[in-house]
C-alpha cells in the first residue's frame, strides 16, 4: 500500500515522473497495436501466398489448356485435309466414272443407230419383197377368177397404196405387209374412203381391198370379213375372198 500511495503522490506532484509513466503506457499500447497489425499483416501474407498459388495453379491449367487446344485444332486440320483428299479423290473418281459412262452411252448410241439402220435397210428390202410377191401372187390369184390386171404402188398426196390396179369395171387396191393386225384392216378401209373422196376418177364399180401378208391375227381376219376386206398368203385366202368376175 506504501508504494501505490507514494506512487500516487508522486503522479499528482512530479510532473516529470507523471510524462515517464504516461510515455511507458503509451508505448506499450503501440507494442501491443503493433502486435495486432503484426498479425494481420501475417494474415494477409498468407491470402497473399494463397492466392499465388492459386494464380500458378489456374496458369498451370490455362497452359495445358491451350496446349490441348492446339494439339485438338491440330488434330482437326489433319482430319480436314483428309477429309479434303478423300473428297477430291471421289470427285476424280466420279468425273473418270462420268467419262467412262458418257463414253459407253456414246458407243452404245452409236451402235443402236447402226442397227436401227440396218433394221430399217431390212424392212424396206422386206417390204420391197413383200410388194413384189404380193402384186405376183394377186396377178395370178386375179387371173384364175377371170380379172387380169397388172399391179403396181400408188403414191399421191398424202395417200400411198401398195398394191393398186385397175381393168375394165373392176380396180384392186391393198397393202402388202409380214404381218396384218386389226389396225391395217381398219386403215385399208379408211384408205379406199379417201380414195373414193380425193380421186373417184381412179375407182371402178367393183372394188376389191386385198392385204397380202405372211400372218394374220384371228381378229384382223374376223375385221376383214366383216369390212369386205380379202386376207390372203401365197397358200391361200386367210379371210373370205372375192367372188369370180
Amino acid at each position: 500500500m506504501a508504494l501505490k500511495e507514494e506512487l500516487l503522490r508522486l503522479l499528482k506532484r512530479d510532473e516529470e515522473f507523471r510524462y515517464a509513466v504516461a510515455g511507458l503506457i503509451g508505448l506499450e499500447e503501440i507494442l501491443r497495436r503493433l502486435d495486432r497489425h503484426e498479425e494481420e499483416i501475417r494474415k494477409v501474407w498468407e491470402e497473399i501466398a494463397r492466392l499465388r498459388e492459386e494464380t500458378n495453379r489456374l496458369r498451370e491449367d490455362m497452359v495445358a489448356g491451350f496446349k490441348r487446344h492446339d494439339e485438338e485444332i491440330a488434330k482437326l486440320r489433319e482430319d480436314m485435309n483428309k477429309g479434303f483428299k478423300r473428297h477430291d479423290e471421289e470427285i476424280a473418281k466420279l468425273r473418270e466414272d462420268m467419262v467412262a459412262g458418257f463414253r459407253r452411252h456414246d458407243e452404245m448410241f452409236a451402235k443402236l443407230r447402226e442397227d436401227v439402220r440396218d433394221v430399217k435397210v431390212t424392212l424396206e428390202r422386206v417390204t420391197i419383197s413383200e410388194e413384189e410377191e404380193a402384186r405376183e401372187v394377186l396377178g395370178h390369184r386375179l387371173k384364175a377368177l377371170g380379172i387380169p390386171m397388172a399391179l403396181k404402188r400408188l403414191e399421191l398426196p398424202g395417200l400411198e397404196i401398195d398394191l393398186y390396179g385397175a381393168s375394165d369395171g373392176v380396180c384392186l387396191m391393198g397393202e402388202a405387209t409380214v404381218r396384218a393386225g386389226i389396225r391395217l384392216v381398219e386403215e385399208l378401209d379408211a384408205k379406199a374412203s379417201m380414195l373414193a373422196e380425193r380421186h373417184p376418177e381412179l375407182l371402178r364399180p367393183r372394188v376389191i381391198k386385198a392385204i397380202y401378208t405372211i400372218m394374220a391375227t384371228p381378229e384382223a381376219i374376223e375385221e376383214a370379213d366383216r369390212r369386205g376386206v380379202w386376207i390372203l398368203d401365197w397358200k391361200g385366202d386367210l379371210s373370205k375372198g372375192p367372188s369370180p368376175a
